[in-house]
Order: C-alpha cells, then sequence, then structure tokens
C-alpha cells in the first residue's frame, strides 16, 4: 500500500514518504518524493509496474518522474507535489483496481501511466466516467487517442504504431527489405506496432509472409525462432521487457543473427535492456522510437547527463517519457497558477500545451491529444565503437551499448500521411489486422 502524506506532516515541514507499493526488493526507490511549502498539495497517482515482465521499463518511468521533481523541489505549479505509486504488476486487473484507490481512496487530482497497452485500455472507462485528468506518459494503446479518445486523456508520449508507419516505408526504400517475417508478443500493443509496420512496408511492394505471436512472459523463445521462415530478408520483432532480452538472445543462439537481420519495435533494444543483454546478442539490431539516449541535441545531452548522475544508467525511453510528463504537468500548471481543482481550466492547459525543447525533440498535441514528433531509426553498436556526443553515455563510458541515431523522421503523426478521418475509418490494429495475405 501506498502511504499517504498527512497534512500535520506537511505542517511540520518535515519529509514525507510517498512509499512504493511493493517489496522489500523496491527499497532503493524510497523516498520517491517529498512535499513540502504551505500550500495544500497537487495529489498525484502514479501507475508504473515494478514488479513483473515489464518491471525494468517500469522501475525507469519512476526514475525519470523522480528526477524532475527532485530537480524542482517536488514542486508542481508552485505547489507541493504528494507522489503516491502504486505497482500495477503489469496486470490489467490489478491496475484498475489501483486506479480506483488511487481516485477513490486518496482523491488523487491526476493520475499518470500506467505502462502496457492492455492495462490503458483497462482503465480507460473508469477514468473517464470519473472525469479523473490522465496523463499516459508511457502507454501507448492507439485507440485511446484514436476511435476511444476523450478530453480526460492526455497522451505526452507515443501512439504504438506511430513509428512504425515511416519505419515501414524505411524497410522498404532504404533497407531494401521485401520479404519479412514477424513476431510479437501476444497483446494489443505488438498488434498495433507490427500492424502499423506492415501496413506501409505493404503499401510500398513489400511482403508480410509470416507472423509469429507469443505470449508475455514467455520463457523460452526456442520454439518461435525455430518456427521463422529461412526465406526472408529479415526478421521484425515486437517485445517488451525481458521477452526482449530473452527473444534476442534464442534469436542468436539459434544461429539466426548472423544469417538473417533483426529489424523491430523500439522497446525490442530499449535502453532499460540493453543493459542487461548480451552485447552480440544486440548489436546490429535497427528499430524506430521517438528517443534515444545517443540524440545530440543540447536538451536531451543535458537531460542524459543529470539521469546518468543520478542512477548511473543510461535513460530508456520510459524514463524520458515520464521526465517529460512532469515537465508538461509543470507548465500547464503554472499557467492556471496551480489551481488544478478548476478541472475544465486544467484540462484546457494540458491539452494546449507545446514543448519545443524536451529532451526528446519538439512535441506538440494534434486534435486527439496525441504527441506530433520525431522518429528515429536507431542502430545499436558497441560503445567502444563511438565518437562525439553519443560517447558520451554511460553505456558509452562503461562498455555497454547504445542506440545510434541513423534517421529522423520529424515531426511524425500518428495517422502518418492519411487524413484523421479516412485513417479512422479503418479497424484498429489488432491480431488478425491487417490480415497475412502473403503468409502460406
Amino acid at each position: 500500500m501506498a502511504q499517504r502524506i498527512t497534512r500535520r506532516t506537511l505542517l511540520k515541514g518535515g519529509a514525507a514518504l510517498a512509499a512504493v507499493a511493493g517489496t522489500g526488493a523496491l527499497d532503493r526507490l524510497s523516498p520517491v518524493v517529498y512535499a513540502q511549502g504551505d500550500r495544500p498539495p497537487i495529489r498525484i497517482g502514479f501507475l508504473p509496474a515494478l514488479t513483473g515482465t515489464a518491471a525494468p521499463s517500469g522501475r525507469d518511468m519512476l526514475d525519470g518522474l523522480t528526477l524532475y521533481l527532485d530537480q524542482h523541489n517536488s514542486t508542481i505549479g508552485g505547489r507541493p507535489v504528494q507522489l503516491i505509486v502504486e505497482d500495477t504488476g503489469g496486470n490489467p486487473t490489478n491496475t484498475l483496481t489501483k486506479t480506483r484507490k488511487l481516485v477513490e481512496g486518496d482523491r488523487v487530482h491526476l493520475v499518470i501511466g500506467p505502462l502496457l497497452a492492455n492495462e490503458g485500455y483497462a482503465i480507460r472507462d473508469y477514468v473517464i466516467e470519473r472525469k479523473v485528468p490522465t496523463i499516459l506518459s508511457v502507454v501507448s494503446a492507439d485507440d485511446l487517442t484514436q476511435r476511444k479518445g476523450s478530453p480526460y486523456l492526455i497522451r505526452t508520449s507515443w501512439s504504438s504504431s506511430l513509428p512504425s508507419h515511416p519505419f515501414g516505408e524505411y524497410a522498404y526504400a532504404t533497407l531494401k527489405y521485401r520479404k519479412i517475417a514477424m513476431l510479437g508478443n501476444d497483446y494489443a500493443f505488438p498488434y498495433e506496432v507490427n500492424g502499423g509496420f506492415q501496413r506501409m512496408f505493404e503499401a510500398q511492394g513489400g511482403q508480410i509472409v509470416q507472423k509469429l505471436w507469443a505470449p508475455l512472459g514467455t520463457p523460452d523463445f526456442s520454439p518461435y525462432v525455430t518456427q521463422f521462415r529461412r526465406d526472408v530478408d529479415a526478421i521484425y520483432a515486437t517485445t517488451a521487457g525481458a521477452d526482449a532480452i530473452r527473444f534476442a538472445h534464442a534469436y542468436r543462439q539459434y544461429g539466426l543473427k548472423d544469417r538473417i537481420p533483426l529489424i523491430g519495435g523500439g522497446t525490442l533494444m530499449d535502453e532499460s535492456l540493453l543493459r542487461g543483454m548480451v552485447p552480440e546478442d544486440a548489436v546490429g539490431v535497427v528499430t524506430a522510437l521517438h528517443w534515444s539516449a545517443a540524440l545530440r541535441t543540447p536538451e536531451a545531452r543535458k537531460f542524459v547527463a543529470a539521469y546518468v548522475a543520478k542512477y548511473q544508467k543510461d535513460p530508456s525511453y520510459y524514463a524520458e517519457a515520464c521526465y517529460t510528463a512532469g515537465r508538461w504537468i509543470d507548465v500547464a500548471t503554472t499557467h492556471i497558477g496551480g489551481k488544478v481543482e478548476e478541472r475544465d481550466a486544467f484540462l484546457l492547459a494540458l491539452r494546449s500545451l507545446q514543448l519545443p525543447d524536451a529532451p526528446r525533440g519538439p512535441i506538440r498535441l494534434d486534435a486527439y491529444q496525441n504527441p506530433i514528433e520525431n522518429v528515429y531509426v536507431r542502430k545499436v553498436e558497441r560503445a567502444g565503437s563511438l565518437t562525439g556526443p553519443a560517447s558520451q553515455t554511460f553505456a558509452a563510458q562503461s562498455g555497454g551499448l547504445v542506440n545510434s541515431v541513423v534517421f529522423t523522421f520529424h515531426n511524425v503523426s500518428q495517422f502518418w500521411t492519411f487524413k484523421p478521418d479516412e485513417y479512422l475509418k479503418q479497424p484498429v490494429y489488432d491480431r488478425n489486422y491487417p490480415p497475412c495475405k502473403f503468409c502460406g
């Protein structure tokens, strides 16, 4: 259970702990945040997955948000912050239960999170019914800002298929691939990432000739990698959390890595996972996402330096996303004088914001409250081979792995080059859409 910060504690001016829900294994994360000052705190409910398959990514979510709050004396919009953290475990049912607790028990002013796409879909109806401003800082489920959008859902990160659309075209036009086999975890997020890639890859003339789905938390990917067709130009994979580490290892273990290029969704090679990978499993893998710790901009270098100094690791996209979410809320709240209780004004401020200088690059929201932002094609490299800003990451300094940026798509919309009303006439990407018309 998360502990509440009492007003008595606040009036004493002492540091109050908003403890992380969960186990003793998370002790290093405590204390999470301190509340101080004379104005009543803004109560923020935060829903990372700190246990389970996605735990490495969830811990980075917490680290990113905590870094922002630490840098700003634990205040948002001039008011102290009471951060109440609930571990979802990456389980949709548990996530809904924890959200109810935050809203009805802790009476939070807003919710940040959760992590997984199926968690996002699980809480969607409830937070809308309760009219809770909800910042989708990481969860990328496409339809939360498309067919199932709501004024109460503001996304500051990305939608699952946003990077996949340009990357599908890139794979055909630049990498010259023509036939690809796919693998993904068997739930909403990989359906959407892979679906966006397939749509645009095939629109260029490419063929997806095989699609495999593995349960989230698959302990051994041997039965899957041995099924891959060998007559393809590449394998495209989207996995999350520790599954990415296990998949990449099995892919090389069965001799495929030196024979068939591996590409995929950005979470396959996220910085939160590169730390735990065998270098030979990851080097050379190409992915697309809206973040890389090796970005060269001054804003990115400043954020990476601060994160490395505090945590001695490179920030993953999960960390950058929650750091930027903290800033997004801070700037919007400041604009309304800290009056988050005036919900309509607060929501309008959140929806109207633009950040031209976020660590990942410029961000603005479309009419459906989803970011328009850069997408980076990244290639995993050994740190020792790098020069310039990329050599300043923690991984570079410690002999690890980094995602070097090889190409940038600027100002990418979730609708890519389609008109929104036309795009929304198609079904949301799922297990069977787009259909695998070239699978034999």
